[in-house]
């Protein structure tokens, strides 16, 4: 392992990641990174749980999806164990899919099947908060050696910072969005209505509680063609 050169790549890697305008376009140069910089890497993606359900984020394979929701089905796997909060433990890697398993006998044979003959599982996490994992796949047995887990954990170190970072833009972008579109709803009903702002806000409210639908996509129908007298 050439680590000057390595340190060189995470370098630019980390430039390009702060240059992403979008949490989808951060993640998916996550996963191209992973592809690129550690050795044996064939496949990558991230997987995250969100109320114990599993989400594949920025697949660059089918195959990584299909492992994650494998993971997510029998509740186990090293990808699906560094994803959970409430684990100790940050890191796996199973380095030979093709011997009897020491753990995970429900997903190693699976994950077998699906052509996977090697991978690993960082957590992704800052001091604030933990965000899921990133997952390195390889078709071969046998590729993935404690340098490419130290290759592999320093990557994800940085992603992590990237994917908070850029999950954090996003939230105060829509938030922003939010704030606006519900302004502008108000506005309407108040012209049309003849009500003042904290009647407005509240015909807003009880449509959204009447309807089970989020306020902010209350304000959306009203602010479309028509939407005052729906």
């Amino acid at each position: 392992m050439d680590w000057r050169l390595f340190a060189q790549r995470m370098a630019s890697m980390a430039r390009d990641l702060l240059a992403e305008h979008t949490l989808d376009a951060t993640l998916e140069q996550i996963s191209r990174s992973a592809v690129e910089l550690v050795d044996g890497c064939d496949a990558s993606g991230i997987l995250v749980l969100s109320e114990g359900r599993v989400r594949s984020l920025a697949p660059t394979d089918p195959f990584v999806t299909e492992s994650d929701m494998l993971q997510g089905e029998l509740r186990e796997g090293p990808c699906f164990d560094a994803a959970r909060p409430e684990h100790p433990e940050r890191l796996f890697r199973i380095p030979d899919l093709t011997v009897p398993p020491e753990r995970w006998p429900h997903f190693v044979p699976r994950a077998r099947e699906l052509g996977v003959g090697s991978m690993m599982g960082f957590l992704l996490y800052t001091r604030e908060q933990e965000l899921g994992a990133l997952n390195m796949y390889s078709r071969k047995p046998g590729m993935f050696t404690e340098d490419s887990e130290t290759a592999g954990w320093l990557l994800a170190s940085h992603a992590a910072v990237a994917f908070a970072t850029a999950r954090t833009d996003e939230q105060m972008q829509e938030a922003i969005t939010t704030r606006h579109l519900i302004g502008e709803a108000m506005g309407i009903l108040m012209g049309r209505h003849h009500v003042t702002e904290d009647q407005a806000f509240e015909l807003l409210r009880t449509r959204s509680q009447r309807t089970n639908t989020k306020l902010r996509d209350v304000a959306r129908e009203i602010c479309g063609p028509g939407g005052a007298e729906r």
